[in-house]
């Protein structure tokens, strides 16, 4: 690596951070002036970039922003922008976006053949625009594994945390519970860190001290404004391959529509060091590699796609880290927080909390509007088991929910995650449409070892919430069983109507399962692309963003795919002048 290409790199993204203005919103929101960002109406019909990208998410626009300073780059976004819309900006609002089901959401749900409802985004920044904003670094033991270069992580981290990591304030609520799992033998107690380690943690977020949210769009502020061109609502519909004389395909172009359909092209300018790199997440990167021809030879075939190269293992391994929560009310008020802290236990489950007022009234109005991290207006549901969460029992939760007392949704939720996750599956298209979600089957708690993990979870949260650290935060007529069969005060009713204390915590596992949107996989590193994210079997592609991993880093995966887009520019760029 050459490190002082690496040093020059930072003094020149240090000096655009200072030339950059900002403007006011309308809304009072502080928003970048990205002279650089066009709606894709303004594109023209024909371009040339030396580097184009698919995907301006939580990996996207690192990278972006980092390739810019030595490169000509553009970087074609399906969404919209997140300035200035209090939904995604403002901490009070979490969830908001993600109850939002129209073509213009910068969320867009979809349901795993599993039935667990999820959500991927379509905003510029990608899922740090909709996630609870918990900021977490990978293990160094993962780290090695991957193979990555430890000192390079380590400065691409700091790189993200300049602009968008923060020490959260501390209420009472995360403080107990924090101090409950010290209490129940989550040990060491680490203070607050940005690293992963065993024990408890206070980590950073990605919402400042006045709640306000900060995402990958702002990595944009590194970047060369006259090397970068964002195109919004421009939804890339193929990748366009050179075969003629080729020993292998090779992508040169991209084919986009803007948001009237009018249809634009975009290709690679002659340069053996030039690419195209998806960054479109889990979904979007094998989804559009199976629209471009790249995947298993007869299910292409199936929906009329011309096969450029049969790739079985594009769409395999896809994983979602089950989650399982709790609802605890609590006798006294208790302050809005998403995830703070974290008990990162020896077996293998991540234990989290998120509380307060977010679960039920916004900020922006005096009715009740239940946007919280576990509302069934969000598609977390649990009442029933994930095959039986139809629009119809959806709705009936939402309807319940409404008929509650303010006072009977006052408390939190404490959950846990498990690590990896083992059990993989897989995904598929449903149509040639790239609008349309593909079918994705996540297979939650298939290995023994994961469901196992989940029960140690649920067992450590039990003692959690009866330890003395946590009792002002307990009604003490409420006991851990009790909670577990508790219907009437949960806005989500955690559990199943048949579940009661004779079951075993395997039965509540499988039943009221939910995602915490950290889906990942379907082009895994060594079966889909190599070390260097190029997709084998062809040139100039890449695929750089979390359909990579093979499993889940750290408690919260977006710490990391941030980290990830800046450390590949700027291997990219290194490599590119060394040549």
């Amino acid at each position: 690596m050459n490190l002082g290409l690496w040093r020059l790199a930072n003094a020149v993204f240090a000096g655009f951070l200072f030339f950059h203005s900002f403007s006011a919103s309308a809304r009072g929101v502080l928003a970048p002036n990205y002279s650089f960002m066009h709606n894709a109406t303004s594109a023209p019909n024909l371009s040339y970039y030396d580097y184009i990208i698919v995907g301006g998410g939580t990996a996207g626009c690192p990278l972006a922003a980092t390739l810019s300073q030595n490169a000509n780059v553009l970087l074609l976004e399906r969404g919209g922008h997140p300035y200035g819309d209090p939904n995604i900006t403002k901490l009070a609002n979490f969830g908001a976006s993600l109850s939002d089901l129209s073509r213009w959401s910068p969320s867009q749900r979809f349901v795993s053949t599993d039935g667990v409802i999820n959500a991927r985004a379509r905003v510029l920044g990608g899922g740090s625009c909709l996630n609870a904003g918990f900021y977490t670094r990978a293990a160094p033991e993962y780290v090695r594994q991957v193979g990555w270069d430890g000192r390079m992580v380590n400065e691409s981290y700091q790189w993200v945390e300049n602009l968008v990591a923060f020490e959260p304030p501390m209420g009472e609520w995360q403080s107990a519970v924090r101090d409950g799992l010290i209490e129940v033998g989550v040990m060491p107690f680490n203070g607050f860190t940005f690293d992963h380690i065993n024990g408890t943690k206070v980590g950073g977020t990605i919402f400042d001290q006045q709640g306000n949210r900060h995402t990958a769009a702002d990595l944009l502020q590194y970047a060369n404004p006259g090397s970068l061109t964002v195109l919004l609502h421009a939804t890339v519909h193929k990748i366009l391959f050179r075969t003629k004389g080729k020993n292998r395909p090779t992508a040169h172009g991209v084919i986009f529509r803007d948001e009237t359909g009018a249809s634009h092209r975009a290709y690679l300018k002659n340069g053996s060091k030039n690419d195209i790199i998806l960054s479109a997440g889990a979904l979007g990167s094998p989804q559009l590699l199976m629209l471009s021809g790249v995947g298993p030879a007869a299910h292409l075939q199936s929906h009329n796609i011309k096969v450029v190269l049969d790739q079985p293992m594009v769409g395999q391994g896809m994983s979602d880290n089950p989650m399982n929560a709790v609802f605890v009310p609590s006798p006294l008020p208790v302050e809005v927080s998403l995830i703070q802290v974290v008990g990162i236990t020896n077996f293998g489950s991540y234990i989290e909390a998120a509380s307060g007022e977010s679960f039920t009234t916004s900020s922006l109005s005096s009715s009740p509007r239940f946007y919280g991290m576990f509302s069934p207006k969000i598609g977390q549901l649990s009442t029933v088991p994930p095959k039986q969460r139809t629009p119809e029992a959806i709705a009936k939760a939402i309807e319940y929910m409404n008929s509650l007392d303010q006072i009977a949704l006052q408390g939190g939720f404490i959950l846990e995650k498990i690590m990896g996750p083992i059990s993989t599956g897989h995904l598929e298209l449903q149509t040639r449409d790239p609008n349309d979600n593909p079918s994705v089957t996540f297979n939650y708690f298939k290995d023994p070892l994961d469901l196992q993990r989940c029960v140690q979870g649920i067992e450590t949260i039990g003692r959690i919430v009866e330890s003395e650290s946590f009792s002002r935060f307990r009604h003490d007529y409420m006991s851990w069983q009790h909670l577990l069969n508790m219907t009437e005060f949960s806005p989500i009713n955690l559990l199943p109507k048949h579940y009661n204390s004779s079951m075993p915590l395997e039965v509540f596992c499988r039943d009221t399962v939910m995602t915490i949107w950290h889906y990942h996989g379907g082009c895994q590193v060594g079966r889909v692309v190599d070390h260097d994210y190029k997709v084998l079997g062809v040139d100039a592609l890449r695929v750089i963003d979390g359909s990579t991993f093979n499993y889940s880093p750290g408690t919260n995966p977006q710490a990391t795919v941030m980290m990830l887009g800046r450390y590949m520019g700027v291997k990219i760029l290194s490599d590119r002048q060394a040549n």
